[in-house]
């Protein structure tokens, strides 16, 4: 699930398609209110915001919904959600499973993390590089490593309920990569990493900030297209089926945009090929911030 990837930090002018997608996408999120608190820990991160939710200027957006769905359903099914840490006012567009390819990586280490919190021990010298490895280079043994450490799925699974993942199964049989997922999980899992009230402590979630903060040079693409400040933290995955050799590009972390610090998970799953996987996920993460704090910010 490592690779190569184009130039880090291209900030060119989209074409004309993928400013279609901008636009239609833009037009198609809705905000939604905050979810209600679970039984979790996860819940505290939500209850210390306020629950603002602005009215959305279209009241009937299933119109744009499906022209949106339309303009992007050429390189294959997307789902982004999108959450603003200040107000706790979120966004999503697009709805289903995906597979998580390398991003499930800091869902690893965050369970390893917990783990070791709930014993009362730190990450060895070992685990420590290991983890370094699979966030900041992706790579994939040093995430077989941790994934075998926190116990594959079984323990992966039990820590994901701590975190409040509903709908998030971790992969079997040491497949890390299969590991299924929904954007609005993906949510959860970086209010767990960045979010206030986070059952991890404040010095485990940021060390792993850090590394997602550190990603290799050639892994600077998805999330971070909608950054605006320079200091986001991402982790991307990418995936070529075997089935079918079409492409899952995902990625998730936290950017500024117009002025707003905002979580957001970008899933995708059909592309061609991993360079236009890129393209869709950069332009939805473009769309949903951009949509979101228009609303926001009136």
């Amino acid at each position: 699930m490592a690779g190569t990837h184009r130039t880090p930090k291209r900030r060119t002018l989209r074409t004309l398609a993928a400013a279609l997608v901008l636009a239609l996408a833009a037009l198609a999120l809705h905000l939604l209110q905050p979810p209600p608190s679970r039984s979790t820990p996860v819940a505290d991160v939500r209850s210390t915001v306020a629950s603002a939710s602005p009215t959305p200027a279209d009241p009937d957006p299933a119109p744009a919904v499906r022209a949106a769905a339309a303009a992007v359903a050429a390189q294959g099914a997307v789902s982004v959600a999108v959450l603003d840490t200040a107000s706790g006012v979120s966004a999503s567009y697009g709805t289903g499973s995906f597979v998580t390819a390398s991003i499930v990586k800091a869902d690893i280490l965050a369970a390893l993390l917990w783990q070791r919190q709930q014993a009362g021990r730190e990450l060895t010298a070992a685990e420590q590089a290991t983890a370094a490895l699979m966030i900041e280079q992706s790579d994939n043994d040093a995430a077989d490593t941790l994934y075998t450490a926190v116990g594959e799925a079984t323990g992966l699974d039990a820590a994901n309920q701590v975190f409040g993942l509903t709908a998030t199964t971790a992969g079997p049989d040491g497949h890390w990569g299969l590991t299924e997922t929904t954007a609005t999980d993906q949510l959860r899992l970086l209010q767990v990493v960045f979010g206030t009230g986070s059952p991890l402590s404040t010095d485990r979630q940021t060390y792993l900030q850090g590394l997602m903060g550190q990603v290799a040079t050639d892994q600077d693409w998805g999330v971070s297209a909608a950054d605006q400040d320079g200091a986001y933290t991402l982790k991307n995955g990418w995936l070529p089926r075997t089935a079918t050799g079409l492409w899952v590009v995902n990625s998730i972390g936290r950017v500024t945009h117009d002025g707003r610090e905002l979580l957001v998970a970008v899933l995708s799953e059909g592309s061609a090929d991993q360079q236009s996987g890129i393209d869709t996920v950069e332009s939805l993460a473009g769309a949903a911030t951009g949509a979101l704090t228009t609303e926001l910010t009136g």
